[in-house]
């Protein structure tokens, strides 16, 4: 029995209140002891290929060692009803929320500094409530965030690293992979997929590969493709990386081999990745730099920035030396200081995997030859697509593209335009309006935990 359509809702309608304002003024994040934080996490990992041997990716190679890195915050009910996936955007990675417990002995500094991505969603009594559900995030393959990945060793080329002959994955290989982990976790229906921009493609890819093996998508500023637009931006990103004589055709790493300790007590081959030599590639900088514009938008970037000078010596650097008086635009320093943080915990070839990714993904091609409502048809999930005003990344038009045609298939469908200024990154930044579209939405027929299961978890 099919639920009835519901287009546009505007969720903007009532004012927000004056708690609501002070949080927009000034971020805070959570404690580790905060009632509504999952408090310090600590990382896993699972060793696909022991389980289900080589991977085969879409490019038709195969992979023969593969470990993913994943994270998981609450409880899994005793029929197993209640797991929600996450799925993260280019940069990110398995840590969505809490404290990581493991930053210094996994060589992440910068997770000292703060929580995980979307720390203001997952947590007791948050949309992603961990108190009803079973949250799980994995880091994609060919990311660098302990996945597989181009900093890997090859055991087909003497346990070298990869580099730039780590295979080109897809959107589909990633969800082959969290198919892997969420069987592995004795999961065979997950109650929801969730995803934001690239994230969302992943959303989108599991109610098309395996409609019955999920009950809700949630895509939230992203779309059935990449427009050409963005196809534009990621070449000129990409292209900068390879002219660079510094990025040396992806040989990039040196002889140091980084020990995971997330990988002790796994029996297996030694998949200890390679530290890369040479970190400060402006390449990558300025790929980071181009992209994050994508991220924001025209208004947004006027109201916080305008035409305003600041001293350079605000961000000065190893790199950068500056007199008392020196001044640069306040956008310069920002897309400098945003750039040049990327770098360092970043990989240019993990990079150029994603990216093309992110452009090869064409939802109608995959699964409906070009006709997005015949590739919609496959689609059983309760969906909610969201999309922001002054996203031009992903702009509304595309969110609108798959909603036009699931009603033109009959599919039930919960679209939403969300008004915001902060574009492509809306869906990151615009907490107080994601927590509502969520909660309204996950709430409805979720599962529910003993009562003996429902305390605070601490560590995940």
């Amino acid at each position: 029995m099919r639920r009835n359509l519901i287009f546009d809702t505007n969720i903007t309608h009532r004012a927000l209140t004056q708690s609501e304002r002070n949080q927009l003024k000034r971020k805070e994040y959570k404690s580790p002891d905060d009632e509504h934080s999952v408090g310090w996490v600590v990382p896993k990992a699972y060793f696909l290929s022991r389980e289900q041997g080589p991977l085969k990716l879409d490019c038709g190679r195969c992979l023969p060692d593969v470990v993913v890195e994943y994270e998981t915050y609450g409880t899994l009910n005793q029929d197993k009803s209640n797991a929600i996936l996450i799925t993260h955007a280019l940069s990110g990675d398995a840590h969505v929320a809490g404290w990581d417990s493991t930053a210094c002995d996994t060589y992440r500094p910068w997770r000292l500094n703060s929580p995980g991505w979307w720390d203001a969603l997952v947590g007791p009594g948050l949309p992603f409530d961990t108190n009803r559900f079973f949250i799980i995030c994995s880091n994609v393959l060919g990311s660098c965030y302990g996945t597989t990945g181009p900093a890997s060793p090859n055991p087909d080329d003497g346990n070298r690293p990869y580099g730039s002959n780590f295979p080109q994955v897809t959107v589909g290989d990633w969800v082959r992979c969290e198919r892997a982990l969420i069987k592995h976790l004795g999961i065979d229906r997950l109650h929801a997929v969730v995803g934001g921009s690239l994230g969302g493609q992943q959303a989108l890819e599991w109610a098309l590969s395996v409609p019955d093996q999920i009950g809700k998508c949630i895509m939230l500023a992203a779309g059935p493709k990449l427009p050409a637009q963005g196809l534009g931006f990621n070449h000129v990103a990409c292209y900068t990386i390879r002219s660079d004589p510094d990025f040396k055709n992806g040989n990039i790493y040196g002889n140091v081999r980084v020990p995971n300790p997330l990988m002790k007590g796994i029996d297996g081959p030694d998949l200890s990745y390679y530290d890369i030599a040479n970190r400060n590639l402006s390449s990558l900088t300025a790929a980071r730099m181009l992209a994050h514009i994508t991220y924001l938008s025209a208004t947004g970037m006027d109201t916080k920035f305008g035409r305003k000078l600041q001293s350079v010596k605000l961000r000065r650097t190893e790199s950068v030396s500056a007199n008392d008086d020196d001044e640069e635009f306040a956008v310069h320093g920002y897309l400098q200081h945003q750039g040049e943080s990327f770098v360092n915990r970043f990989d240019a070839n993990s990079y150029l995997l994603i990216a093309g990714a992110m452009d090869n993904y064409d939802a109608a091609a995959r699964w409906g030859k070009g006709d997005l409502v015949r590739a919609c048809s496959r689609i059983e999930a309760e969906m909610m697509v969201g999309a922001f005003t002054s996203d031009w990344l992903y702009p509304p038009s595309e969110s609108h593209d798959i909603v036009m045609a699931l009603m033109q298939d009959h599919h039930p469908v919960t679209s939403v335009d969300v008004q915001s200024t902060y574009g492509h990154d809306a869906f990151l930044v615009e907490e107080i309006k994601v927590k509502r579209l969520l909660h309204a939405f996950l709430s409805n027929d979720a599962p529910t935990l003993p009562r003996c299961n429902q305390s605070k978890p601490k560590e995940a």
